[in-house]
């Protein structure tokens, strides 16, 4: 590895050795928004790095597992970011209650609960006083409501949080927080359930797992946790200024979307590809 891209952690860095090593059993699982795709300010907007499929597809050819791990609809991830074109890739979509392979798409319908959140969020952020540039974002198993339009988003997350977790609580959803946004979804699935599960699937060791936002905390907490069993890791932050409780815990800290690309291109290229 070059001195860059190099791990900050002796932990972080066996696992990028043991990734050039035995990259067959390896899985590199990775976010979506802010990690392969730039932040825009509609997430419908989103689009992956052009570079991400190309690198993608090289390393296909020798890693064992490449994973997208998002809270967007796995389908979603799938058409946003080209991902059909990588062979073999797995795309979990609503932090794992979804599943891209191979063309099909799996998994359970929202629950009830996600249906009376929606019914209930007009009035509880017309009640709030949610400042003007607020928007909700429908993601069919949960609902993201989004202030990076407001004049002032940190603020606008002040006054929401309290009125969004009392909903939460009395429906019996988590209220996440995120980057401009708070998510209200399911409990119990998580990136770093969905990372562990797919780990185990896979028997894949190492596992490197590259997220941005403060939902990827759960994922480098599950490296962190596999790296206790004995499994080879390492955890990458997709650095933001936005999110700096990410980099701090991360192995490795890169610059943005450009920056995970230049990690994996140089994954890719110390493994011959």
């Amino acid at each position: 590895m070059t001195q860059p891209l190099r791990s900050r952690t002796p932990e972080g860095q066996a696992g990028l050795e043991a990734l050039l090593a035995g990259p067959q059993r390896a899985l590199i699982a990775m976010d979506f928004d802010g990690t392969l795709a730039p932040i825009v300010p509609d997430p419908r907007a989103a689009r992956a790095h052009p570079g991400v499929v190309p690198v993608l597809a090289r390393l296909a050819k020798a890693v064992g597992t490449l994973a997208v791990i998002s809270g967007r609809p796995a389908a979603e991830a799938v058409a946003y970011g080209g991902l059909e074109a990588v062979p073999g890739i797995i795309v979990l979509g609503h932090y794992g209650w979804q599943r891209w392979q191979d063309g099909a798409l799996t998994g359970p319908d929202a629950p009830p609960a996600v249906g009376a959140a929606r019914e209930a969020l007009p009035g509880v952020l017309s009640r709030a006083g949610a400042p003007d540039g607020t928007w909700v974002e429908d993601k069919g198993h949960a609902l993201a409501v989004h202030t990076r339009r407001a004049a002032d988003p940190d603020a606008a997350l002040r006054v929401l949080r309290g009125p969004l977790g009392e909903l939460a609580a009395r429906l019996g959803l988590a209220a996440e927080p995120g980057r401009m946004v708070i998510e209200l979804r399911p409990p119990g699935v998580d990136k770093g359930t969905a990372l562990a599960d797919l780990a185990r699937e896979r028997a894949a060791d190492p596992v490197i797992f590259c997220g941005d936002d403060l939902g990827d905390l759960p994922a480098f907490a599950a490296v962190r946790a596999l790296r206790a069993e004995g499994i080879g890791g390492c955890a990458v932050a997709s650095a933001s200024a936005e999110s700096p409780q990410v980099a701090a815990v991360a192995d490795l800290v890169v610059d943005g979307p450009e920056g995970i690309i230049d990690l994996l291109a140089a994954l890719a290229a110390a493994l011959g590809l």
